[in-house]
């Protein structure tokens, strides 16, 4: 055990939480899966979303352990040859139109032969935050036109943002808000995100426009649903959203300070997505305000140390990487707590790293893979820096040693010399060779 842990480079707090938050995972998401195990005449043995959820987060930790060995500035130039990849299956996942369990399902793709359900959203998501990292360190020092800008860096981002709208609004919305906030960090002006932020705005009225007007077609099926989450939001109107927001008001109400206890929750088997979307809501049902706040000060935490490796970067482009990849975390994890709690409509949000789930599991972990590997290098050149200062003393030591060892040659030479007397031709008398001579 000792020799794996020394094996994971990078940031040793960063693991820590990210450990923490997967072994907390098991129970909520055992006790949450009862409400599925029923569904379709189950018998109700959660054992196997158990081991489910076990391999997914195996597999999970694996892909931060290769990830995080490869290093971060490898990610600089698949990012540009990955866009076309992300666009392609994008639009693919919007004609598929893939129906799960009866339900629409529009936001996932089945993997051939595998039977997997892979959201490809999340990984667009994080191609379009190095590639958008990869242009602002790219242009830190070169003062290029709007228009240059506009063409190298919003058109892959319109494009990949009106491939996600019509499946996943939220998705688009953080997308679109983490880009901006990438865009500020990376000092991009402040009259050209104001300009992109209004154009946005408009392109999302036009969308809503022609949804309206085309209220049959499929691709704009969607829009329906997010009206009635946000009618359902902001008025008392009875919908299926409703249910499940009371439901996790319930499971909320009834976990008081110190829960109900790990298992023991009631609500989980009424309310729908109780192990994914509305996990936070029996975490605070069994486990109470306490649990709830704990993992809000998680999720916290990870954000700060998600800033220190931001800051420690040596590079513009590792900084950025760090943000647009970690931040977007938490900020989603913060939008299903609040989904939970009534503070904001329906999304479909999952909560990072304790929500079932294989595809968000994995590319969370993934995004935690580059973060590592972010820090990794800074480690590796702290190491190669204190490995020069090592090399440097070593060197100046031995240089010493020689100096000194020759100062003490010297100084024997010339004691030698002191007690040797020097003869010279005109005294004979005492020069010891005479004696050979004579004889």
């Amino acid at each position: 055990m000792k020799q794996l842990v020394n094996k994971l480079k990078g940031d040793r707090v960063i693991w820590s939480f990210v450990a923490l938050l997967a072994l907390f995972s098991f129970m909520p998401v055992f006790s949450a899966s009862s409400n599925l195990a029923y569904i379709g005449h189950g018998t109700g043995n959660t054992l196997g979303y158990l081991v489910k959820h076990l391999a997914h987060i195996c597999i999970g930790f694996l892909i931060i352990y290769w990830v995080h060995r490869v290093p971060y500035h490898y990610f600089r130039a698949i990012s540009k040859i990955a866009l076309p990849v992300v666009w392609l299956l994008l639009a693919y996942t919007l004609l598929k139109g893939t129906v799960i369990a009866g339900a629409n399902a529009s936001r996932w793709i089945q993997v051939p032969f595998i039977g997997i359900t892979f959201q490809t959203s999340t990984l667009a998501s994080i191609v379009l935050f190095i590639y958008v990292a990869r242009y602002l360190s790219k242009t830190k020092e070169e003062n290029e036109p709007f228009q240059t800008s506009f063409v190298q860096l919003w058109i892959p981002v319109f494009i990949t943002l009106a491939l996600i709208l019509p499946a996943n609004f939220s998705t688009t919305a953080l997308i679109f808000a983490m880009v901006m906030m990438l865009t500020f960090i990376g000092k991009y002006p402040l009259k050209y995100i104001a300009f992109i932020i209004g154009s946005g705005i408009a392109m999302l009225a036009f969308f809503l426009l022609v949804a309206k007007a085309f209220p049959d077609s499929r691709f704009f099926s969607r829009v329906s649903t997010w009206e009635s989450r946000i009618l359902n939001f902001t008025t008392d109107k009875p919908d299926e959203d409703d249910y499940q927001i009371e439901k996790a008001k319930i499971a909320i109400a009834s976990g008081k300070l110190g829960g109900l206890g790990p298992g023991k929750s009631v609500q989980k088997n009424f309310l729908p997505q109780s192990s994914s979307d509305f996990i936070y809501a029996i975490i605070v049902e069994e486990y109470g305000l306490v649990g709830g706040v704990a993992i809000v000060i998680l999720y916290l935490l990870l954000l700060f140390r998600f800033v220190i490796a931001s800051h420690k970067a040596n590079t513009l482009f590792g900084k950025l990487v760090v943000v647009g990849l970690g931040f977007p975390m938490i900020f989603q994890a913060m939008i299903n707590m609040a989904v939970a709690v009534e503070l904001l409509p329906v999304t479909g949000q999952t909560l990072p790293l304790i929500s079932s789930g294989g595809s968000s599991i994995w590319m969370t972990c993934f995004s935690l893979g580059i973060i590592i590997s972010v820090t990794k290098k800074d480690e590796e050149v702290a190491e190669e820096l204190e490995e020069k200062e090592r090399r440097k003393e070593a060197l100046q030591r031995l240089i010493d040693k020689e100096l000194a060892e020759e100062d003490l040659a010297g100084n024997e030479k010339e004691e030698i010399f002191e007690e040797e007397p020097m003869y010279s031709i005109e005294d004979n008398s005492k020069n010891p060779m005479n004696a050979v001579l004579n004889k």
